[in-house]
């Protein structure tokens, strides 16, 4: 029966990608990848040799109906982002909403997400816990911000190297300087690392070794 598969795939470390995943990547009819290129490398690598499609952020709207329209017609299909589990941070959600409500059937396989390995690593509770991805850039950052300086739950955030500084900035500025901070980069790569203090230390340290590759933020909850 035709379905859309939701497939993680590695963050980094091509060993974390599943077996299942591989298998049903080689079995589907088509893989839509948010970047062929960069997905073309690790399909290579697993011998995988199914047909792919772009969707990513900038066509999806457009995409969803003539996506919904192949599968509903027979098509078996497979959603993967360039790293992690689609639709976290990445296009996704819109596919995986119009097929529910096409009655498609979705199977999401569980696999590789980014924040998990970091809030785990970070120290601070995970009993509870709130994703909040990027921060607004400009508009409702300050907004947010305020918000969240009240949120007595962990809280996640995933930012770019070069935003890095300017972010823990305004965690110092609106959560205050002592608040607990976790920051993993590079994770299940050669170089991953995770530094772990208050906003200020962080901060500081961070300004003295500018950062580089894929980062978590994780921030303790207001106590």
């Amino acid at each position: 029966m035709s379905k859309l598969y939701i497939v993680p795939t590695p963050i980094g470390n091509l060993k974390d990608m599943t077996f299942r995943a591989v298998e049903v990547l080689k079995e589907v009819d088509l893989i839509l990848a948010e970047d062929t290129r960069t997905s073309g490398k690790l399909l290579k690598h697993f011998e995988i040799s199914t047909p792919t499609q772009s969707h990513h952020m900038h066509n999806e709207h457009k995409t969803v109906e003539g996506i919904v329209n192949k599968i509903n017609s027979g098509m078996t299909m497979a959603l993967i982002s360039d790293a992690g589990t689609p639709a976290i941070s990445d296009p996704g959600f819109l596919l995986t909403r119009a097929c529910i409500e096409n009655h498609i059937e979705v199977d999401c396989l569980p696999g590789a997400t980014a924040f998990v390995p970091a809030l785990v690593n970070s120290g601070l509770p995970n009993d509870k816990f709130v994703f909040e991805g990027f921060l607004p850039i400009k508009k409702g950052r300050q907004t947010r911000l305020l918000l969240l300086a009240e949120e007595t739950r962990t809280i996640i955030f995933y930012e770019s190297p070069h935003k890095l500084i300017k972010t823990l900035g305004h965690f110092c500025e609106y959560f205050g300087e002592d608040r607990p901070v976790s920051v993993s980069r590079e994770l299940s790569k050669l170089y991953e690392e995770t530094i772990r203090g208050t906003a200020k230390e962080v901060l500081e340290h961070y300004t003295n070794k500018p950062p580089k590759g894929e980062i978590v933020i994780i921030v303790g909850g207001k106590s």
